[in-house]
């Protein structure tokens, strides 16, 4: 690998990696299904407002369910985050290990004297418990999680990015973002962060691509091996 393949000259030019969570360092609805949870989300909606509820039940999203109550009530946004974040809880403890190449990627990451933050549409909670689970949480500086209350400010919006990136005091320009979904993408060019694509379903691969990801790889083992030669 040379200084012309796009993903070392990605990383050699961060002095910050941010990671998204899904996807990249875990697959958190792998023992408990993303839609068990949105559905258990829509029923609990539904008690309180069967309109939303009904909408809210179209979607195997629990990010989707939580957008869908926000927009419908303040209040009950809260009530459905709360019980989103404790979810998240229970499926990051049953998730499994965490994604291969993730714990070496983490590692060398800070070998490096790089900076290291979690930035997720998902809880900073369950992001902090699943990392102590695996012991993780040395490797990682600083969590940005979903904005509390605020879910616009989420991935695709910027606004995580350049969060974490002036809690570590550097210029968010400084800084790429691996991610696996278009999100990810449209939220690090929006910040004027760079972007590597996490390619971890066949299809990504092009969708990265055209988006105009900086770099995209589908192996999580090669964020650490670019970084040797970086």
């Amino acid at each position: 690998m040379t200084h012309t393949d796009p993903l070392t000259e990605t990383l050699a030019s961060a002095r910050v990696v941010f990671f998204d969570f899904d996807g990249p360092l875990c697959d958190v609805f792998a023992g408990l299904p993303a839609a068990e949870v949105a559905k258990e989300l829509a029923v609990l909606l539904s008690a309180q407002d069967e309109a939303a509820g009904t909408k809210a039940a179209q979607t195997d999203d629990p990010i989707e369910v939580l957008r869908i109550a926000h927009e419908a009530d303040t209040e009950l946004g809260q009530q459905i985050e709360q019980a989103l974040t404790a979810a998240e809880i229970r499926a990051v403890a049953v998730a499994g290990q965490p994604t291969p190449g993730a714990e070496e990627a983490l590692r060398v990451v800070r070998s490096t004297s790089r900076g290291v933050a979690v930035v997720s549409n998902n809880s900073a909670e369950c992001v902090r418990v699943f990392l102590e689970l695996h012991g993780l949480e040395q490797h990682v500086t600083n969590i940005v999680g979903r904005p509390s209350q605020q879910p616009h400010l989420m991935k695709p919006n910027p606004f995580p990015l350049i969060t974490a990136a002036e809690q570590l005091h550097i210029d968010v320009t400084s800084c790429t973002l691996i991610g696996d979904s278009l999100t990810d993408i449209q939220a690090a060019h929006a910040a004027g962060a760079t972007a590597i694509g996490y390619a971890n379903k066949p299809h990504k691969t092009a969708l990265f691509t055209e988006a105009k990801a900086d770099a995209v790889t589908d192996d999580m083992h090669a964020i650490a091996n670019a970084l040797t030669t970086a």
